[in-house]
């Protein structure tokens, strides 16, 4: 196929990314903002030797499985890759995509999967933070929005329907106070301007609402007047600041961070466990989902109220905290120290004295903590909760070492999930259980939490493993 030809053709299936894969005589073509089943007409405008990609010129038949996006960008915006697709078809898709990286990468079969756990009701306005980059539109107006796919050209959105409705307020009163007083925006190819990017994040079940300003600096002129702007519009504002970032870099937030009012952050609850939720720190942003998810984890890890749990990638202490309602005690590991301040500040907080946190690399901590212990910190559950990027291979050795009885592995990327688990079974443990949890409606991404059983669960007691060699 040439470059620019049109052709069409029949969507067969989806990729990782909510891209449609149509075959036109053998070759392969990638069309965003198609859905599986639907019969287009597309325009070849990128062609490698054995596939390509085409820009979708027309839906010829509609499929079974689209709908008619809710939101006016939908298409433009980078934000929801499946908005196009129904609910129902979104469940199918990332659980197909789950037991996919489990056969293929893992190399399971029989896997024991239990059905995914979707929202109830309209899958609509569960994100409880959201990151407006800032920038001018052709005509010189300074916009707000998202990037479009793949590029860093932001599309104006005035309501993420993802998001809370007080974005929209937050984001009006940030721009009308940047237009009065000419404060520019941040421009990435010259590394001039001032405000980078805007969050908002809000407390679910407190009503709180934290407003920061991600600045190319280290001051806002006039910020007292958008102060009391914010403070007199905004219901429950408790937290205004500053996130410096003089960098160039597609990182949104910088590491040091300025009080312009309040406390410096909000607090938020999942379940009954209280949280105090800093600009920079990390949160599950559906709360909804983010309670059945962590509420699955803690059934997964079958706790009696004797055991020894560790949770590594603790963060600032959210499953940490769950854990530790029903077990003896919950040590939590985390190379962030920021992070792991928040996390004693809230076992502090929920009045948990079973919770104790260390800073570092689990890899690291987890023997040395053994070691010094002579074998009272042994691990019965070990609950790891990684990033995208899974877990090093040192980490996943030391567990194995470790040979707790159970493992919970929570994951937001199912390939490294499927790398890991495969390292773990091969080394004697026992895919017990998988789950999938979609704590992001309209988008391709998926949590999934796995329970590991050790097959030599038997002779736990009775082992004399030198963590040192």
């Amino acid at each position: 196929m040439e470059k620019n030809e049109i052709f069409e053709t029949e969507i067969v299936d989806m990729t990782e990314d909510g891209e449609g894969i149509g075959k036109v005589d053998g070759f392969t073509v990638f069309i965003k903002d198609t859905v599986i089943g639907d019969h287009v007409e597309a325009k070849l405008i990128k062609s490698k030797k054995t596939y390509g990609y085409g820009r979708l010129v027309k839906v010829l038949s509609p499929s079974a499985f689209r709908v008619e996006p809710t939101c006016p960008v939908a298409a433009p915006c980078g934000g929801c890759q499946l908005q196009a697709m129904s609910y129902e078809s979104q469940l199918k898709f990332k659980e197909s995509r789950v037991r996919g990286h489990l056969e293929r990468i893992g190399r399971f079969t029989d896997i024991p999967m239990e059905p995914i756990i979707g929202m109830e009701g309209e899958p609509l306005r569960y994100r409880n933070k959201a990151q407006f980059p800032v920038g001018k539109s052709k005509d010189g107006q300074i916009i707000t929005g998202f990037y479009a796919g793949r590029t860093h050209s932001i599309i104006p959105v005035e309501d993420c329907l993802l998001g809370m409705p007080v974005n929209r307020q937050v984001t009006k009163i940030v721009t009308e106070f940047m237009e009065k007083y000419h404060i520019e925006p941040y421009n990435e190819e010259t590394h001039r301007g001032l405000v980078r990017h805007i969050l908002v994040r809000c407390g679910f079940h407190t009503g709180q609402v934290m407003v920061c300003l991600v600045i190319n600096g280290t001051k806002l002129p006039r910020h007292e007047e958008l102060v009391k702007c914010l403070s007199e519009a905004v219901p429950g504002l408790v937290s205004v600041s500053l996130n410096v970032n003089r960098e160039k870099t597609n990182a949104i937030l910088g590491r040091e961070l300025i009080n312009l009012y309040g406390h410096g952050y909000l607090e938020d609850m999942i379940g009954d466990v209280r949280f105090r939720i800093s600009p920079l720190s990390f949160f599950q942003v559906n709360p909804v989902q983010t309670e059945k998810l962590y509420g699955k984890a803690l059934e997964f890890a079958g706790l009696s109220g004797g055991e020894i749990v560790w949770d590594l990638y603790c963060g600032i202490g959210t499953i940490s905290l769950f854990l530790a309602k029903k077990a003896k005690q919950v040590y939590g590991v985390e190379i962030i120290p920021a992070a792991i301040e928040n996390a004693k500040e809230n076992a502090r907080l929920n009045h948990m004295d079973n919770a104790e946190f260390f800073v570092g690399k689990a890899e690291e901590v987890l023997p040395e903590k053994y070691a010094q212990s002579g074998g009272t910190m042994a691990a019965d559950v070990i609950v790891v909760d990684p990033p995208r990027k899974g877990c090093d291979e040192a980490l996943l050795d030391t567990m194995v070492k470790m040979a707790p009885k159970r493992i919970v592995y929570v994951s937001c990327n199912s390939a490294t999930l499927a790398r890991d688990l495969r390292f773990l079974c091969d080394r004697g443990y026992e895919l017990m259980r998988v789950q999938a949890c979609d704590m992001f409606p309209m988008s391709v991404h998926t949590e999934t939490v796995v329970l590991l059983g050790n097959q030599k669960a038997d002779s736990y007691v009775e082992r004399s493993l030198d963590m040192k060699d």
